[in-house]
């Protein structure tokens, strides 16, 4: 027996495949992260872990040389992103592989900055930092954002929402020690302000659930996933002051 219920993977890519940004970031933020990174030429490679469609990726290949190279786990998202480079005739400078941020099917020491938007929580965070000394060169960058708490008051309904999510949350400081104990020399950080979640974001992802609504206006799956999403916008609004994304830069050694 067949049904035509969409899974919520299905329904993640379907809500984002259109939209201009995945996660919580601007193009502010995006190039002020790239004005604390140096040294970058025509023989430099940029990986932009979690790229989605390529958003940050088509921005930052207009203000630096050299290859971007994007990883994502979703196809369609891929294929998205290299339809992009191809229309924008970029296909020598920009290209979109499959995989994960867990194997990445970089050679060693190849990588001159490892960038990721909205992809790594706490441990994630920690575990990615000493895997990418692997990959980095010996003057190698990173710059990621991580989501982080902002205030000593962390509300109870913020940490559930983290813990139901597999995810957890460090400070600011929390995250810039393990930067150091990482083996990295610690560059920058900043707090992304709040129209990257709600006008950047939410409100575009809200506007694309309304129209999955209609699409699928019988399935439960739908129903679920967008009060999931709409309580997710609804947590931030109500506690942004105490959490948000933070950028970290840092450079290896």
């Amino acid at each position: 027996m067949t049904t035509n219920e969409p899974t919520f993977e299905q329904l993640l890519v379907e809500a984002h495949k259109d939209l201009h940004r995945l996660g919580p970031g601007s193009e502010n933020a995006t190039l002020k992260a790239l004005s604390f990174i140096e040294g970058l030429n025509e023989d430099s490679t940029l990986a932009n872990l979690g790229c989605g469609t390529g958003g940050e990726s088509f921005l930052l290949a207009q203000h630096i040389p050299g290859t971007i190279i994007g990883l994502d786990m979703f196809e369609q998202f891929i294929s998205t992103f290299n339809q992009k480079a191809k229309d924008k005739d970029l296909c020598n400078r920009l290209k979109g592989v499959v995989g994960t941020i867990e194997e990445l099917p970089f050679e060693e020491h190849s990588i001159d900055v490892m960038w990721s938007e909205g992809v790594f929580d706490a441990p994630n965070f920690k575990a990615a930092l000493l895997n990418w000394h692997t990959y980095l060169k010996a003057d190698g960058y990173f710059a990621v954002t991580s989501p982080s708490w902002l205030t000593d008051e962390h509300p109870d309904a913020v940490v559930k929402f983290w813990t139901d999510a597999n995810c957890t949350i460090d400070s600011v400081e929390g995250n810039i020690s393990t930067i150091k104990e990482c083996g990295y020399t610690y560059v920058a950080s900043f707090v992304l302000p709040e129209y990257c979640w709600t006008d950047n974001y939410y409100i575009p992802r809200e506007n694309a659930i309304k129209k999955l609504l209609k699409k699928y206006p019988h399935s439960e799956n739908m129903k679920e996933f967008a009060q999931q999403n709409r309580d997710e916008a609804q947590l931030y609004t109500q506690f942004h002051k105490h959490y948000g994304y933070v950028f970290y830069i840092a450079k290896r050694g």
